[in-house]
């Protein structure tokens, strides 16, 4: 691994001036595995210039040249998958499958990348008028920005950065500093693919990086993953500063486990789902609401969850691993804490968890019953092993306490009857909803998406729609004259 993280600006890797650094460290035991700068700002404004100018290059290469640079980019990540997943589960904390998973989710958005040019075309129309026609075609929006979180270090910023460059956009991507390590070898491997030099820039740093982002004039476009705050922040200056941003936010996804559920499937689902990575994901399962009789499943819930063991990456007894901070422990704990003094039952308790000979910053599996829609252990998104059960008498009480949520990422319910999944689908108030699967994720030639306060900015999200993000569509218009010198004399130009 690097000593340093380096900085990657105009095709070339080298170590940052700035005096201000960050241990980069593993969450299972502690050991320092490097240091990630905080970029300067001289150096922030020659990621941008490198992108601008690269672009002017890049936006003319013919889709069917920027596609095969792709096609090379995803047999190289596909050769290392094994090794970046080793890389992310060191710093991360994820144990190995979910490494592989995080890195190969990744792999497929490149995998749609190489299907650009039917997702570029423009539309034609004869006679929109008498004797004109009119056609539109799609262009780049030119420099294009990607601030990912700590939490799928590989698949999200691979959400971004193939899909803008290979729309003929150029990219500054800056990862979280918690675990730069996984971005930078991925950068490593575009490298290795021959890109142009300027296409792709990565750099590091905080809110003062993050802000430059914001407000530079010759960002066009930004995107965003990560918490309420910082993405209302990153919404409202991006905005403010005339770019297009999306920016997804946080979750409090609900599974309504109905009384004729298969009883196997739902204790199952709802372990993995909301223990899974350390419930580090904005698509875990964290509420179950349990309606009528369902209810007295929560036994054999609580003794499933009680199974799963927290551990290191290496070892293939662990069922996930540890929070990604100290600080990020004492959260969870703080709000398991807030549950208990509010009145909630804890069933398992996953607080001051230990592992022998690590002194990572786990938290065991941790149910919690006898919660209300009032107290902060429901309000607040935990992002760490903890599921909190609610109770409904029927469903559509239970419809009720989900679309009064504040977020709206994802839901799911599991139930034997076609009519209740048609009704649930139908009136559930949430972007993605999963009939008797846990995690209603899509593949990326679907877009991934959430309404509410889980998603601010651009309706065109990450997946298929993303090209439409990444670019602009101009119509037109072409007046024909009925005489000798007949031609397109009259041309206007609109921006949708």
């Amino acid at each position: 691994m690097h000593k340093r993280v380096p900085l990657y600006i105009n095709g070339e890797f080298f170590e940052s001036k700035t005096d201000n650094w960050m241990d980069v460290t593993n969450p299972a035991n502690g050991e320092k595995l490097s240091e990630v700068p905080f970029t300067t700002m001289d150096e922030m404004e020659m990621a941008v210039r490198a992108a601008k100018e690269a672009f002017q290059e890049w936006k003319n290469v013919p889709i069917s040249e920027r596609v095969r640079y792709f096609f090379k980019y995803q047999q190289l990540l596909k050769d290392n998958q094994d090794e970046i997943a080793k890389v992310l589960c060191q710093e991360n904390g994820k144990n190995f499958e979910d490494g592989k998973g995080d890195v190969w989710r990744g792999i497929e958005v490149v995998e749609h990348a190489c299907t650009a040019a039917t997702h570029l075309m423009g539309e034609t129309m004869e006679n929109v008028a008498r004797k004109i026609d009119s056609y539109s075609i799609t262009q780049p929006l030119g420099v294009c920005a990607g601030i990912t979180p700590f939490n799928f270090p590989a698949m999200i910023p691979l959400w971004m950065y193939p899909l803008a460059i290979v729309s003929g956009n150029t990219f500054i991507l800056k990862p979280s500093e918690q675990d730069p390590l996984t971005p930078t070898m991925m950068t490593e491997l575009f490298d290795q693919a021959g890109f142009p030099k300027g296409l792709l820039n990565v750099v590091h740093g905080g809110k003062e990086q993050v802000d430059f982002i914001l407000e530079h004039k010759d960002i066009k476009a930004v995107s965003f993953v990560g918490s309420v705050p910082v993405g209302r922040h990153i919404y409202e200056t991006g905005c403010k500063n005339m770019k297009r941003v999306q920016a997804f936010a946080g979750a409090k996804n609900h599974m309504v486990v109905m009384p004729d559920a298969n009883k196997g499937q739902v204790i199952n689902a709802l372990a993995a789902a909301s223990c899974g990575a350390a419930g580090q994901r904005c698509m875990a399962i964290s509420v179950a609401v349990m309606v009528g009789e369902s209810k007295a499943w929560i036994p054999e819930i609580k003794d499933k969850m009680a199974t799963l063991t927290p551990g290191i990456w290496s070892e293939e007894s662990s069922d996930y691993g540890p929070l990604i901070s100290a600080k990020a422990k004492e959260r969870v704990e703080m709000l398991i804490s807030e549950g208990e003094r509010d009145g909630a039952k804890i069933l398992l308790d996953g607080r001051n968890y230990k592992v022998e000979g690590l002194e990572g910053h786990f938290v065991g599996p941790t149910l919690i019953d006898g919660a209300t829609t009032e107290m902060s252990v429901y309000k607040e998104e935990i992002f760490g092993p903890v599921l909190v059960v609610l109770h409904a008498k029927d469903m559509d009480e239970a419809l009720e306490i989900i679309n009064n949520n504040p977020y709206g990422n994802g839901t799911s319910i599991y139930t034997s009857s076609g009519a209740a999944a048609r009704k649930y689908q139908n009136e559930v108030a949430v972007g993605q909803v999963g009939i008797n699967i846990p995690i209603p994720v899509p593949l990326p030639f679907f877009s991934f998406t959430g309404w509410r306060g889980s998603f601010y900015g651009d309706t065109h999200a990450y997946g298929k729609q993303a090209f439409k993000f990444y670019t602009e569509t101009k119509t037109i218009t072409s007046r024909w004259f009925e005489d000798e010198h007949a031609g397109p004399l009259n041309m206007t130009i609109r921006l949708k």
